[in-house]
């Protein structure tokens, strides 16, 4: 079964994403702005969610996960919760 691990940064705003997540392509810390940022209790761990299956997280956020670039910063996805920039940091098939 594949198992991933992510962290994400959750905001309110599309607008607010995609300017975190320039920030982050130009050179900021993706733990420090998710602690400064994230409106997630993950924030305070710097977005980190640990490892998860497929089916564990909302559709939305599953399929970013599992088809997305490892690596790479992935958003804005929006899910019920808001906007989310989506690091991969590994997957197993």
């Amino acid at each position: 079964m594949a198992r991933a691990t992510a962290r994400h940064i959750l905001v309110a705003s599309k607008e607010v994403c995609e300017d975190l997540k320039k920030q982050i392509e130009t050179g900021a810390d993706f733990a420090a702005v998710a602690q400064q940022h994230s409106l997630c209790p993950s924030g305070k761990q710097g977005g980190g969610l640990g490892e998860f299956g497929p089916g564990q997280m909302v559709p939305e956020f599953d399929q970013a996960v599992f088809t997305g670039e490892v690596g790479k910063v992935l958003g804005p996805i929006q899910t019920q919760f808001g906007y989310h920039l989506l690091e991969v940091t590994s997957r197993t098939a």
